[in-house]
């Protein structure tokens, strides 16, 4: 995804509620378009022919991979890598997670959408001052200079150093509490999938955690809002790209959207309840020497309904230096991308340099 977490990288910049940036007020938010009742989508959103959904239809009948991770463990192991190895991709049930969690974490998320919009511009960011926590729209302009049908809530819940209380809203009132219990949850997850990935690799299970900073590894929460869009066969709510981080951990709403590039064509991910969606991202690609596969994804809009969906970045903190696993080269396989600190990736990717 043209920066799939480009979206919700941002530099660990801690800032309290400051005076609002006038510049930032003036940005034209989606939903506030969508709900002035549009007939016709402004040209800004329009996608070259090519990229238009009504162009790029999805293949029909294929289905992702579910893995159940109540399996026996050397079962979940060899379903992950192979799921991760060809397409990049996977959902996960019997994940823990109990499902009123869940439902209170997008209902406070759906809550604060629905508040006034000066109340919400409270929370603005400022993407082109280096603040990309809070309230934002329009967060990657392409070479078009086409916008995506979004709007979004941004911010980190992990390490506890780097989460910014501040900015989070503060209505609902329930939303700290909803998100710290998530982010208990989501830091469980993850270290069983990196086990597991790591396992995969034929390595220790800790390996993967180890490189992606341990206890200092960065969960950054990211609330999408596609509103609904008068033309949705013309918009993409995002358009194709990858996540630049290590692993995305996502939930949705039951509006379906999501769609994966493999082998070709575009499959569509279909909802279901209660599945968390797991996304390989860029440097999970870089440490495995692309064995597993960061997945190109692409989201669509829909004409009567709000489609949501929480996304949560696993990145590594900025400092942390990213190539591929030592273990992994030799000879006959040699490093198949160069070592970096993630900051300088995320310049190179933001900036879209070659890596």
């Amino acid at each position: 995804m043209l920066s799939l977490s480009l979206v919700l990288q941002h530099p660990n910049k801690k800032r309290g509620t400051k005076k609002k940036n006038t510049k930032v007020m003036e940005v034209e938010r989606v939903q506030a378009l969508a709900i002035g009742g549009l007939n016709e989508l402004p040209a800004k959103f329009v996608r070259p022919a090519h990229e238009q959904p009504e162009n790029s239809k999805a293949l029909e009948g294929v289905t992702v991979p579910v893995i159940s991770l109540a399996q026996p463990h050397d079962v979940v192991v060899k379903e992950v890598a192979e799921a991760a190895t060809e397409w990049g991709f996977f959902l996960i049930t019997d994940h823990g997670i109990p499902s009123p969690l869940i439902q209170q974490l997008q209902k406070v998320g759906h809550e604060f959408f629905l508040l006034p919009q000066e109340e919400k511009e409270a929370y603005a960011n400022d993407p082109a001052s280096g603040r990309f926590d809070g309230y934002g729209t329009k967060m990657t302009k392409n070479h078009d200079e086409k916008v995506e049908w979004i709007d979004y809530f941004f911010h980190l819940t992990a390490p506890p150093s780097k989460v910014n209380y501040e900015i989070w809203p503060k209505n609902p009132p329930s939303y700290r509490e909803v998100n710290d219990q998530y982010n208990k949850e989501m830091l469980r997850v993850t270290d069983k999938l990196l086990e597991v990935l790591s396992e995969g690799l034929g390595l220790e299970a800790k390996v993967l955690k180890s490189h992606v900073g341990n206890e200092e590894v960065e969960l950054e929460m990211k609330i999408n809002m596609y509103p609904p869009c008068p033309q949705p066969q013309l918009a993409l709510g995002v358009e194709p790209h990858t996540d630049m981080s290590a692993l995305t951990l996502l939930v949705s709403n039951d509006v379906p959207g999501l769609q994966l590039w493999k082998d070709d064509n575009w499959v569509a991910v279909n909802y279901l309840p209660n599945a968390v969606f797991v996304h390989i991202g860029d440097q999970m690609e870089v440490l495995s020497n692309g064995k597993y596969k960061s997945v190109l994804h692409r989201s669509l809009v829909n004409k009567e309904r709000m489609r949501m969906s929480w996304a949560v970045f696993v990145a590594p903190p900025h400092k942390a230096v990213i190539g591929p696993l030592p273990e992994l080269l030799d000879e006959k396989n040699p490093a198949k991308y160069s070592t970096k600190t993630y900051a300088e990736y995320r310049h190179r990717k933001f900036n879209k340099l070659p890596q």
